[in-house]
């Protein structure tokens, strides 16, 4: 049987809040990492213009940060592996009355063919997918073949200091550069109550060729 949830209320601006029902065992998909909540709510500032954009976020998890952008207007696609489809759909559910856009799940392993998520999205949002080692790869490639010249990619990450983290981290970035512009977005543009000084949010578009 699936593990009795409990739910995290992600507030929004206007309107109720997001009901997002988590896994108490599970691994790291089943709860909302504060760095999905950070992103969502950056969302809602209206930096970035979301009506009936086409966005795909990676790594879902609980969906949180795609879902806060299918309220925004968006025609969104979250995606993780096949065993967090059912915790997605759960919370797709939760919450399809305050969706304005669109929202589906999709299985999408990284560094697999992705085809059927072309052309590419105008947006594709990350939050906290930086933490194996092994996956770095895989995400880089998938970044790659997803992204067209227009797409913007949100990366939202806590940084860590523990163990290996760093040096992952550094070297997640030092990837991405070959393929990729980099800039962050500061502090005082994130939501004003959502924010922290170690969870950072940076804009990444493809470099021109």
């Amino acid at each position: 049987a699936a593990m009795a949830g409990f739910v995290r209320e992600l507030e929004r601006r206007a309107g109720p809040a997001l009901r997002l029902e988590q896994r108490a065992a599970g691994g790291v998909g089943c709860v909302v990492w504060d760095a999905a909540l950070v992103l969502a709510k950056f969302l809602e500032t209206g930096a970035c213009p979301l009506a009936r954009r086409h966005v795909l976020e990676l790594g879902a998890g609980t969906g949180a940060v795609g879902i806060m952008a299918a309220t925004l207007g968006a025609n969104v696609t979250v995606t993780d592996l096949e065993e967090l489809q059912e915790l997605l759909l759960v919370n797709i559910e939760n919450n399809k009355h305050l969706v304005t856009g669109s929202v589906r799940a999709k299985v999408l392993k990284w560094g697999e063919d992705v085809t059927e998520f072309q052309p590419p999205p105008d947006y594709i949002l990350m939050a906290d997918c930086i933490y194996y080692e092994e996956s770095l790869e895989p995400l880089l490639k998938t970044l790659k073949d997803l992204t067209g010249p227009d797409t913007c990619v949100l990366c939202c990450y806590e940084q860590r200091t523990m163990g290996k983290n760093p040096e992952i981290e550094r070297k997640y970035f030092e990837l991405l550069q070959r393929d990729f512009e980099l800039e962050r977005i500061p502090l005082d543009r994130h939501d004003e109550e959502y924010r922290s000084a170690d969870i950072h949010i940076v804009n990444i578009h493809r470099k021109s060729t």
